[in-house]
């Protein structure tokens, strides 16, 4: 990508990321620990990547904001309404996955 220019570029991350948030949208089905398990990130996280884009260009975007963006609808709401509880296998695997991380980030 690096024979396009700043704007176009820029324009296409900002679709592809529309389009990620869509496809989220479309799976409420996968729960963030999911996401946190396999790819080691979630809607949570994304909301505060918005925040900190926002920072860094001196723009102001609070995190309940971002989330809401994310979300497509108040986190409140969305927790509510797809959230599930957490397994144990679940908190098993997150665990394992930092593990795995941290030993890796030690070598």
């Amino acid at each position: 990508m690096q024979h396009l220019n700043d704007a176009t570029r820029t324009e296409l991350e900002a679709a592809a990321f529309r389009r990620l948030l869509k496809h989220l949208d479309e799976h409420k089905e996968v729960q963030n620990i999911d996401l946190m398990i396999l790819a080691d990130f979630c809607r949570n996280c994304l909301s505060k990547w918005l925040v900190n884009a926002a920072d860094e260009r001196g723009a102001e975007l609070d995190y309940d904001t971002a989330r809401e963006y994310v979300y497509g609808m108040p986190y409140e709401d969305w927790k509510a309404k797809y959230q599930q509880e957490a397994t144990p296998e679940q908190f098993a695997a997150l665990e394992a996955h930092q593990a795995r991380k941290q030993e890796q980030e030690g070598t």
